[in-house]
């Protein structure tokens, strides 16, 4: 899982911002948002253009570079933060696998440029690298568990990531789990598009996965209904062949129309969730951006309830203050981002917060700001 995470001089964050998911509170309330004493459930409030959806690109960025998966197009441009003179950003992961601590740490001066990188398992330096003409390096670690592969013709490709790619690695080394974990985090958003970072290379089957999984659309359509949609869905094949999702009002089964192309804004973020949560099982990290903004607060609630039930690590960013709640989750996961810090809302005030208090009333009061 992961433990922790900070980033600097990357887009909006001129100074370093950190996150981390060990600073767990003693609440006796809500325990199931908490896997393995780290924090498993996690939403992120913040006024418009504080970062919230920057803080998701930051997380995920070592997506682009670990692994092969998809990263949408422009989500990564203006990279560096221009006000910090720096000309890089920095990035900083720790991962706990067990017993094992994998701390990673890089740094880069464009979105794909590498400036340096170091890891480290249990605190014992396995690799150092400067990418840069006669810069320091150190790679006893890499040459212990990778004798065969040589590095000498390595100039700009992440030395790691050329081990995870080509090293015969146990299932039980910590640095095969944290490749698996980065392999199956999972960035996407809900604003009327289909923009995502990492899990699978392509989502070609977006619009036919439904008619693919058994079930699936008899499943979507009581998901719908349950959410208020009286629709009835059927696959039917358009004149060009292919087929399609067509949906009727239940009054009026003959009354067929393309479901994607008329449906809400909200139905449509309904079935991306729909899509994500049926194709992507093994997910490790998932974090959804503005994953409410189109729906009613109930079904808010709901979707919120259900994703404290998956095995992952999840984080959704919101401004749906119905959801800040003890009833739903605890104070020490919920977080607020300000132009000066990320922090839970336990950390960001000096009340000591227990269950009986009204965490909206309190957001709402500026409680937590600063």
């Amino acid at each position: 899982m992961l433990k922790s995470f900070e980033v600097t001089g990357f887009k909006n964050f001129q100074n370093t911002f950190s996150m981390d998911f060990s600073k767990v509170r003693d609440y006796k309330f809500n325990e199931s948002c908490i896997k393995n004493s780290i924090i498993g459930n996690a939403i992120i409030y913040g006024k418009n253009s504080s970062g919230k959806t920057n803080w998701g690109l930051a997380l995920f960025d070592i997506v682009s570079h670990l692994t092969s998966n998809n990263v949408t197009p422009g989500l990564y441009d203006n990279y560096i933060n221009i006000a910090s003179g720096r000309g890089e950003a920095e990035f900083r992961y720790v991962f706990q696998f067990d017993e094992d601590i994998v701390k990673y740490e890089y740094v880069k001066d464009d979105d794909k440029t590498l400036v340096s990188e170091r890891l480290l398992v249990n605190d014992n330096l396995f690799l150092y690298k400067e990418y840069c003409d006669n810069g320091e390096e150190d790679l006893c670690g890499v040459k212990e568990i990778a004798p065969t592969l040589n590095f000498s013709f390595i100039k700009d490709e992440s030395i790691l990531r050329y081990i995870l790619n080509n090293a015969a690695l146990s299932p039980e080394h910590s640095l095969y789990k944290m490749m698996q974990f980065v392999s199956n985090m999972l960035w996407y958003r809900n604003l009327d598009e289909n923009r995502y970072i990492g899990y699978k290379s392509s989502s070609k089957d977006y619009y036919t996965f439904i008619f693919d999984i058994p079930n699936a659309m008899q499943e979507f359509q009581e998901i719908l209904q349950s959410a208020g949609i009286d629709v009835a869905l059927s696959k039917e094949k358009d004149t060009d062949g292919k087929f399609r999702l067509y949906a009727s009002p239940s009054c009026d089964p003959l009354g067929k129309i393309p479901f994607y192309e008329t449906a809400s804004s909200g139905t449509r973020a309904l079935y991306s969730y729909f899509y994500w949560k049926k194709t992507s099982p093994n997910l490790s990290l998932l974090f959804i951006d503005e994953f409410d903004a189109y729906y009613h607060f109930e079904l808010a609630e709901a979707i919120q309830k259900e994703l404290q039930t998956l095995p992952a690590q999840v984080i959704t960013t919101s401004h749906n203050t119905n959801l800040l709640t003890n009833r739903i989750m605890r104070p020490d996961c919920y977080f607020i981002l300000s132009e000066k810090r990320l922090v839970s809302f336990a950390d960001a005030t000096k009340r000591e917060l227990r269950e009986g208090h009204n965490l909206e009333k309190l957001y709402m009061s500026g409680e937590f700001n600063g």
